[in-house]
């Protein structure tokens, strides 16, 4: 399609190396029209027909992006707030240096999160993505899994991998984390360090205690942003241990620069029957805290 759209240049193709021949002028043309569809690529993760059309012939370029684009999946599609409280994000992200994002699971938390951290990778705003999870059993052993330390943990930062193979060419995800561009690990392996030039990301935080978050929080260096995301009714720990992220947001709420967005039913994203096994259990959660209350008040 190149070649017939520059019809007076001799271009050969050979492994990663194009070689034309032909008028300076027209030479000059097909650079930039090249270099325009490479840019092209890095912004979209696409290159359609219709595009290579389009760019030849200075219909469209790199920088053009709709508004509340943050970044295309892999597949060319749009990344953008999709909700109310995912617009609020995005905006509390831009106006403070550390977010807490809070609400019921398929909300978004966790990818629109991903998706402003490999915006601002991709501007070059930041140097590195940290993604982290606290490693706690929901249900199931760690213990028990088979295989290395690593081959244990990997299963619960998958999630973390998903949303980033959605928005950058495996290719691509593999050459930024063999670099330690982007890292994920467990919350455990954050201790001692400083996180400086990057965006932080720690997941499923309502399974961290108090210890672990403060320990998380005060891992911040300069020009870092850290988005905390978690579910306060999905909390793992064992029976008696508080979580870190509901005494967090009690102790820092209202402290400037710190933005805290709290997600509900409306900003569920998932399939429509995630909407309504929330609701269900809501209802029963509510209904079991009332039928304990009438009890208590009939032993008194």
């Amino acid at each position: 399609m190149i070649k017939a759209l520059f019809p007076k240049l001799r271009i050969v193709g050979r492994d990663n190396v194009v070689r034309i021949l032909g008028d300076e002028e027209q030479m000059a043309a097909f650079e930039e029209a090249v270099e325009a569809m490479r840019k092209h690529i890095l912004k979209f993760n696409t290159l359609k027909p219709e595009d290579i059309v389009d760019i030849v012939g200075g219909r469209r370029t790199a920088d053009r992006q709709p508004d509340g684009v943050l970044v295309y999946s892999t597949g060319g599609r749009p990344i953008k707030a999709r909700s109310e409280n995912q617009a609020k994000l995005v905006e509390a992200y831009k106006e403070n240096d550390m977010v807490f994002a809070v609400g019921p699971a398929g909300t978004g938390k966790t990818y629109l999160s991903i998706a402003l951290a490999v915006k601002a990778l991709k501007e070059k705003n930041v140097k590195k993505v940290i993604l982290s999870r606290p490693a706690v059993e929901a249900g199931e052993k760690l213990g028990f899994l088979p295989g290395d330390m690593k081959d244990k943990i990997d299963p619960y930062l998958q999630p973390l991998y998903d949303a980033l193979e959605d928005m950058l060419p495996a290719v691509r995800l593999q050459d930024l984390m063999d670099k330690h561009v982007i890292q994920i690990a467990p919350l455990a392996f954050m201790r001692g360090r400083t996180l400086s030039d990057a965006v932080v990301i720690l997941d499923e935080a309502q399974n961290t205690t108090p210890a672990q978050i403060r320990m998380f929080l005060t891992r911040m260096g300069w020009n870092t942003k850290m988005i905390v995301t978690g579910d306060l009714t999905q909390v793992d720990l064992p029976r008696g241990h508080k979580s870190g992220l509901r005494e967090a947001i009690d102790i820092l709420g209202g402290i400037e620069g710190i933005g805290i967005v709290n997600f509900d039913k409306k900003d569920i994203v998932r399939h429509k029957l995630v909407t309504r096994i929330v609701n269900a259990y809501e209802a029963f959660d509510k209904a079991r805290q009332q039928s304990n209350t009438y009890d208590n008040e009939g032993i008194d």
